[in-house]
């Protein structure tokens, strides 16, 4: 694995983690979906003020490369225990940096007080919530510019002490 070091989020993050969603959305998750579903869920176009928007709401922990090398991934932890985005660069994938956004989130939490993590977990991403502790609640099909998208909202509760 490599050197990784997870930080908060920094203004001016927000061109480099749309990359690393695209990325992810189209390099990881084409096994679980078509080309139509990858391009509603990550289209090549997007508006960067609502992303910018989206990232300085979300404030995602980011997971980089030592020495402010690559960003490799990123993931929040909102007030309410519900993880909005989890996503790690194809480059990236199997190497330990999701486990460690994970590890992030779960001492977040324990800091924070939240006794309960919630997720909107793609059909890709499912295996590693599911060894992560997380139990599917529902299995759902969302809508993303009309064409509909199959995933599941997990949960986990945490131990608090």
């Amino acid at each position: 694995m490599p050197s990784i070091h997870i930080r908060n989020f920094r203004s001016g993050d927000e061109p480099a983690l749309r990359a690393v969603f695209h990325a992810s959305v189209h390099g990881l998750a084409c096994k679980d979906y078509t080309a139509e579903q990858l391009a509603a869920w990550a289209p090549p176009h997007h508006d960067a003020a609502q992303w910018a928007g989206r990232m300085q709401a979300n404030q995602p922990f980011i997971a980089q490369a030592q020495g402010g090398g690559a960003i490799a991934g990123f993931a929040d932890l909102q007030a309410s225990g519900t993880i909005d985005m989890f996503f790690v660069g194809p480059a990236f994938a199997g190497q330990g940096v999701a486990r460690a956004l994970m590890a992030h989130i779960h001492t977040q939490a324990a800091q924070r007080g939240i006794a309960h993590l919630h997720a909107h977990v793609s059909l890709t991403a499912e295996p590693f919530f599911a060894a992560q502790g997380f139990v599917v609640e529902e299995r759902q099909q969302v809508q993303r510019a009309g064409v509909v998208l199959r995933n599941a909202r997990m949960a986990k509760a945490l131990v608090l002490g």
